[in-house]
């Protein structure tokens, strides 16, 4: 009986409308959103030109992504510490402890995913595609238009996955935010501090919201992945 406690208290918590609890969740769903906003359109541009350019250095970059894949968030997240600290050479911007820090670190964390992910799904479709389109009269735009058509939910699921990773991890907000309460404090390391100090309630009722956003971002993959096979 009492281990369904803290679950309880968690509900309680997230129904009441803790104001605490629901200002880490805005804090983290308004970090990730605007690093993810940041970060699509370069990437996806990237992942075409490796798929459908011809240049010196393409398998190179193309390796390099899918090493970086591998990197931990912490390993990340200690490079932009440095980097931004005030012994570093980014240190006179003043951006370390602050939400822009933890933009810019969840930038590089979802950057290799989204390029890795949407350069598989642009080699996935015919290569001759991007030929015939400007055969036809297409400009580059129209041509590229065309192609993103044809693999939309593949790079949806791209975003997906790459929300997925950075509105989860602990480590490079840990470091560059530096958990400060109001400020920086977001869903995971809001739940390493309660956990850590015996609130299991709130490191709970955090751990749901991130089951259901990740619920909720995969069922509306799979509904608009259906939608694209009807028509």
């Amino acid at each position: 009986m009492e281990a369904g406690i803290p679950i309880t208290d968690a509900l309680s918590l997230l129904l009441k409308g803790d104001s605490e609890l629901w200002q880490v969740i805005a804090i983290s769903f308004k970090v990730s959103t605007l690093a993810i906003l940041i970060a699509a359109l370069p990437a996806i541009l990237l992942g075409f030109l490796l798929a459908y350019g011809r240049f010196f250095g393409r398998r190179l970059l193309i390796s390099l992504f899918n090493t970086l894949l591998a990197v931990p968030a912490v390993v990340v997240g200690l490079t932009l510490y440095i980097l931004l600290s005030r012994q570093g050479p980014l240190g006179e911007w003043k951006l370390l402890f602050s939400q822009t820090a933890m933009v810019l670190g969840q930038i590089f964390l979802c950057f290799p995913i989204l390029v890795a992910m949407s350069h598989t799904a642009f080699q996935s479709t015919d290569l001759r595609a991007w030929e015939t389109a400007k055969t036809i009269g297409a400009s580059p735009l129209q041509a590229f238009i065309l192609i993103l058509g044809e693999v939309r939910f593949a790079l949806l699921g791209a975003i997906v996955a790459a929300y997925g990773r950075i509105i989860a991890e602990v480590g490079a907000s840990m470091m560059l935010g530096g958990n400060i309460l109001h400020y920086t404090r977001n869903i995971p390391t809001a739940i390493v501090l309660e956990t850590s100090k015996g609130q299991l309630a709130q490191g709970i009722a955090l751990g749901i919201v991130l089951l259901l956003l990740s619920f909720i971002l995969v069922m509306l993959l799979h509904y608009l992945q259906g939608k694209g096979q009807i028509e």
